[in-house]
This record gives C-alpha cells, sequence and structure tokens, in this order.
C-alpha cells in the first residue's frame, strides 16, 4: 500500500517509475492531499525518464560483436575480425553486455599471457573490443560506459629492427638466382620498401611510367614510387594471361634465406626487406619525411624508428655538450 495513516499524518511511499526505481516518502496532513501527491509523482514518470528504471540489456558480448559488424565491421579492409573478435568473446565466456566488466578481461588477459600468447596480440585483442563499444556508443546502440575505457595496454619494449647488410643482400639474390618471380618481388621491395604481399600481389598495370603503384595497402592509401629503368623493363617484359605479374613466391624466399645462411629474427622473414630499405635509405642520408611517404606509414611514429640509422643523427651531441665548451689551461 502506497499511503497509510500514520500518527503524524499520511504517508505517501512509492516508487512511481517500478521497483528498483527512485523511492518517495513523505507525510501529509490529508488524505486527500496524499492522494493528490501520489497522482502527481505518478505523472512525473512519463515526463521525467530518469525516474522510470531502466530495462536491464540482456544482450550478450557476441551479440554487440554481430551488431557492430553490421554496421560498421562489414565495411572494413580486414575480413577475419568478426571471428577473431567472437572467439574472444567465447573465451570470455560471452558474458550479458551489462555485466562485462574490466576485471574479467585481465583476468582472461592474464591466463592467456601465462600461456604464451604475445602482449602484443593481446594489446590487439584489448583495442578490437574497446573499439566495438566505442562505436556502438556513437551509433547509439550501447547506452552505457565503454568497460575498457580505463583498461592499459601492455607496454611493448621496442625490438631492434634487423637489416641486411650489403653482403648479405647480395648473398640473398645469388641464391634466389633460380626462381625468377622470387629474385625479382625481393629486388621489388629491395627497391621500393613494399611489403611481401604488395610486391607479390602487382599486376601489370601498377608498372607504368618509371613507377610501381601500389593499391589495397595496409593503411588503405595508394602509393607509387620510382624504380630503376632496368627494374620496369624487365616487368614489362614478363608474359602473362591473368594479369599478374609472378606466382606465389614465399616458400623459394624462405629456401633462399636458408641457403643464404641468413639468421632472421623470428617473424621478419620476409618483412626484413622493408626494414633493410628504410635503414639504407636513412644511412645514405634519406629524408625521415620522404620516408615516411615511401612506406606508406600514417603516422610519423612508426617511421621514426629509422631516424637513428641517418649519419647525422644526433651529433648535435659532439658539438653542443658542456665539455665541448670547456676551455683547458
Amino acid at each position: 500500500m502506497t499511503i497509510k495513516k500514520t500518527n503524524s499524518g499520511w504517508l505517501v511511499d512509492i516508487q512511481p517509475g517500478g521497483r528498483g526505481g527512485k523511492r518517495f516518502r513523505k507525510t501529509l496532513p490529508t488524505k486527500a492531499e496524499a492522494l493528490a501527491y501520489e497522482a502527481w509523482l505518478k505523472t512525473k514518470v512519463t515526463q521525467a525518464p530518469e525516474w522510470t528504471r531502466q530495462k536491464r540489456d540482456l544482450r550478450r558480448l557476441s551479440d554487440l560483436v554481430k551488431l557492430w559488424h553490421q554496421h560498421h565491421g562489414a565495411n572494413l579492409r580486414a575480413t577475419n575480425t568478426k571471428s577473431r573478435l567472437l572467439n574472444l568473446c567465447e573465451a570470455l565466456g560471452d558474458p550479458v553486455a551489462d555485466q562485462f566488466k574490466p576485471e574479467m578481461f585481465t583476468e582472461y588477459r592474464s591466463q592467456r599471457l601465462a600461456k604464451g600468447i604475445s602482449a602484443n596480440n593481446l594489446n590487439r585483442e584489448h583495442a578490437y573490443l574497446r573499439a566495438v563499444f566505442n562505436e556502438l556508443r556513437r551509433l547509439g546502440f550501447w547506452k552505457g560506459e565503454n568497460p575498457l575505457s580505463k583498461v592499459r595496454q601492455f607496454k611493448i619494449s621496442e625490438r631492434e629492427l634487423s637489416y641486411l647488410t650489403l653482403e648479405q643482400i647480395d648473398a640473398l639474390l645469388k641464391a634466389l638466382e633460380q626462381n625468377r618471380d622470387a629474385w625479382l618481388i625481393t629486388t621489388i621491395c629491395l627497391s621500393t620498401g613494399a611489403r611481401w604481399s604488395e610486391a607479390e600481389g602487382l599486376r601489370t598495370t601498377q608498372v607504368r611510367d618509371g613507377k610501381v603503384s601500389f593499391s589495397e595497402t595496409k593503411s588503405g592509401k595508394n602509393r607509387s614510387i620510382p624504380i630503376m629503368p632496368h627494374l620496369e623493363t624487365e616487368l614489362r617484359e614478363i608474359k602473362t594471361v591473368t594479369g599478374r605479374l609472378f606466382k606465389p613466391s614465399y616458400s623459394a624466399f624462405r629456401d633462399a634465406v636458408e641457403v643464404a645462411g641468413l639468421n632472421l629474427p623470428h617473424g621478419q622473414l620476409t618483412h626484413v626487406l622493408r626494414h633493410t630499405f628504410a635503414s639504407h635509405f636513412m644511412m645514405n642520408g634519406g629524408n625521415i619525411l620522404v620516408l615516411q611517404k615511401l612506406l606508406g606509414h600514417s603516422s610519423l611514429t612508426m617511421t621514426m624508428r629509422y631516424a637513428h640509422l641517418a649519419p647525422d643523427h644526433l651529433l648535435e651531441a659532439i658539438a653542443l655538450n658542456p665539455l665541448a665548451r670547456l676551455t683547458v689551461g
């Protein structure tokens, strides 16, 4: 009963928004005043949504991922993001979305790290799932806070980028002489800084006017890089029916690396060619801003990893340190 007689008057005790909503208690002198006050409170429910108890969101984490993919993810270049996110939801137990807490993700992350999963991979999962909530909030499909907004990613120590010396480049190219496609792909990577997939997927229409044009790149931006005349000639002389210049040659490159006796860091097999281009570009006096455009980096921060290889990098330390200005005797 919402109205009852007490020693001090008539007590109104009501939750106009229903159980779980805001509660109001007030004692009035007469029953008529109490009834009027009760009626007024009930009308406020329709006028002030904050008085109405919010319905619980029973969607699961995987439901949000599917909604995100339908309205945003399907338009992204990466085709496996949805499956990766759904696998992540399953690993987390696919909780009801409004019950998903930061500690659930951090506990999952710690367990995965203990099993040998790299911090880089876990940071990517974190970024993907955080982006799902951000995008759904932007589109109006999620009203709550982003549960991962305050979870920090693992700090990754910058690893050394390996590159090939001139002697190693020569040994590698000699080991590739028996496979023309692999030799040319490698030459393109070393000449332009292209990723292996970009060079291997080249078509005849992408070589013209002394340049190689790369499309559907990782950054999503096309870029055209000048190449040496003799390389353009060799590429134009390739006869192809499909339009593609090369057949898949990754295995041939891997075999050549072994033949040449190159000991490369884990995960940098073909990518060492891109590092080699960038490293030699800077060592030979290249401009860091030009290198950014050549590599197609969206941020200069990525390119700055090669800055220390410039011949004049931080040379001011010699001329401008305090000892250089000290007069002896």
